[in-house]
């Protein structure tokens, strides 16, 4: 039997700091009514605190999940992280997150895909698995948004919030696993969703700081329409692949951006709303983190052997699909 990459446990953080619709009313022109029709969310967590980064998010989650699995930091042979808001341009938060978490004998690196940060990392790490070299390693997805958001644009501050999520792939083969997946990226989408000033192109200056560029910037309307229709593609692809039919699927786990490209994916795909994983009510859109802080969510219905279609799509433009036979029965 072929040697898959399967999901051994599943682990979340969010931040106490719970910012609402009522509260985004006071800081910017709209209303909770309208987030919430537009976008599905009602609330979404903040990290608040000196000093704090992602790595501190992502240390949480992997520590709680080295606990359920009953496995030592020592045990770990990488890490991969998914985000957009590393601690530091360099080092890499994956390399921080070792030193944190007394993982010494791993290494790691960061994968930069915005929201499907997660999926490509996914993606990468289940291919290390295959080798045969790799036994454990652990795939975050994290990001605090608020670090890079202005609170007084509409467009953008009332849909992101702070959070990281885990899995831990190990060997397996009794076809439970990392199954098929696709993976897609066009760098002319670049335009309508990014961080204008930062990198190398426009390093930070006393003039980029005061024309806020150091925050998201988004053209809403064509972001919305390329993914819309990126994910229900993707996700519709993927079933063909693997002759999947919709009564085959037993969840959709799709990146948490907004409530009605979610609709229109299970719709394409033909799957009912309870096989849907949704908590964009709770925590808006993490980006590279809601993948894993779904499956976190709902880890006590899966059990071992579901078929999960995990459905992305994010700022580059990148987009993913992968197929995922759940790898254990939750206690």
């Amino acid at each position: 039997m072929k040697t898959t990459a399967a999901i051994t446990a599943v682990a979340g953080y969010v931040p106490d700091y719970v910012l609402s619709n009522s509260e985004l009313e006071k800081l910017v022109p709209t209303t909770s009514e309208w987030i919430e029709t537009r976008t599905g969310i009602k609330e979404r967590r903040i990290l608040k605190g000196e000093g704090l980064g992602t790595s501190d998010m992502c240390v949480k989650a992997i520590e709680l999940l080295l606990q359920k699995r009953g496995i030592s930091a020592l045990d770990i042979d990488m890490i991969i992280v998914g985000t957009v808001t590393p601690d530091f341009v360099f080092p890499s938060t994956s390399n921080v997150i070792c030193d944190k978490v007394g993982a010494k004998n791993a290494w790691g690196f960061d994968l930069s895909a915005a929201c499907s940060g997660f999926v490509f990392g996914l993606v990468t790490g289940s291919q290390f698995i295959e080798t045969g070299k790799y036994k454990k390693v652990i795939v975050v997805g994290a990001d605090k948004m608020s670090a890079i958001l202005d609170y007084t644009d509409r467009s953008t501050c009332i849909i992101f919030g702070d959070g990281a999520g885990a899995v831990l792939l190990e060997p397996s083969t009794d076809g439970t696993g990392v199954i098929d997946s696709i993976l897609g990226v066009d760098g002319s989408g670049r335009k309508y969703l990014h961080q204008k000033a930062g990198g190398s192109v426009k390093p930070p200056s006393h003039e980029t700081v005061d024309a806020k560029e150091h925050f998201v910037f988004q053209d809403g309307q064509p972001v919305f329409k390329r993914a819309v229709v990126g994910m229900a593609d993707v996700s519709a692809e993927i079933m063909k692949n693997n002759n999947l039919k919709s009564e085959d699927v037993n969840w959709l786990v799709p990146h948490q951006a907004n409530k009605r490209i979610i609709d229109v994916t299970a719709e394409r795909m033909g799957v009912p709303p309870e096989k849907v994983m949704l908590n964009i009510q709770r925590y808006g859109n993490t980006t590279a983190g809601t993948i894993p802080l779904c499956l976190w969510d709902y880890e006590s219905q899966l059990k071992k052997g579901d078929n999960l279609i995990i459905s992305t799509f994010g700022a580059g433009f990148t987009w993913g699909a992968v197929y995922v036979k759940w790898g254990y029965d939750s206690k």
